[in-house]
């Protein structure tokens, strides 16, 4: 794998070493705030925001007061491009995408992480390429990076609900964001997608999964992806990107243990790149 450091092309990047971000999602029922909170107290490069139904993250000031008190930085920006944020902003894809990369650039992260646009958003999915070379033109600071997403089982079927599909490197886009537990989900190899995604590889979600159809998000190790492979060849490789720990902590059941999890995987994306 040949990755080269992003320095020079994206000002503001850390070229010495790779942060290790924790996405504030990772602390999920609780609130943003905590992502925060918990990013400081475990010793986390930065947070990655992911714009949710929280309050919070949908306001960049409010982010911002919130990265001056904790210290942390915001090193990534994830889109509201769930399911269940359909609505935050507006219901329009575009006025999402760009409110994502304008907070971006007013936070001074690096990268907005963005889903390829679902199948029915057949507007959206036309003129989505042109419309992310006109937003990176206008924002040369941030990158936006097109993550890998994963079929939905139906019965005995694959269903594809992302258009033009759920590999983002089938279509080709300038940045990609690579999601160990999205391809545990595909039973896609995790590994050749990085190749595929070549210098494009802008990001890393770090996660783990195990079977195809079921996105874990658990915490690195404890699955069946490569993780280590992964982080060892990114590191072998000069790369310079940005890693995001994404892992899910729902049924942690309470803040020792929550804690404890993302200590384990702040610890694992460190090992990984330092071995």
């Amino acid at each position: 794998m040949s990755i080269p450091t992003r320095g020079a092309a994206y000002p503001g990047v850390v070229t010495q070493s790779v942060p290790v971000l924790l996405s504030t999602t990772s602390v999920y029922p609780e609130p943003t705030a905590v992502g925060f909170e918990l990013a400081a107290d475990l010793g986390y490069d930065g947070v990655e925001l992911m714009v949710f139904t929280d309050r919070i993250s949908q306001d960049p000031a409010a982010a911002a007061s919130l990265s001056r008190h904790y210290g942390v930085r915001i090193g990534a920006v994830h889109a509201p491009c769930l399911l269940v944020t359909q609505r935050v902003w507006s219901p329009d894809p575009w006025t999402r995408l760009r409110r994502s990369v304008q907070a971006a650039d007013h936070l001074g992260a690096p990268v907005v992480v963005i889903h390829p646009p679902f199948s029915w958003q057949r507007d959206y999915a036309r003129k989505f390429s042109a419309v992310l070379a006109s937003l990176e033109a206008r924002y040369p600071r941030v990158a936006i990076a097109v993550e890998n997403m994963f079929p939905l089982k139906v019965g005995r079927r694959k269903l594809v609900p992302y258009s033009p599909h759920w590999d983002p490197t089938r279509h080709g886009y300038g940045a990609y964001t690579l999601d160990l537990s999205h391809c545990a989900a595909a039973g896609a190899d995790a590994l050749a997608m990085a190749e595929r995604m070549g210098e494009g590889l802008r990001h890393v979600h770090l996660c783990d999964g195990t079977a195809p159809g079921s996105d874990s998000h658990m915490v690195p190790g404890r699955g069946t992806q490569p993780c280590a492979e992964l982080l060892g060849k990114l590191a072998a490789s000069g790369w310079s990107g940005t890693v995001t720990v994404e892992v899910s902590t729902r049924k942690s059941g309470n803040r020792t243990r929550r804690s404890a999890d993302l200590a384990e995987s702040l610890r694992f994306a460190r090992e990984g790149f330092d071995a």
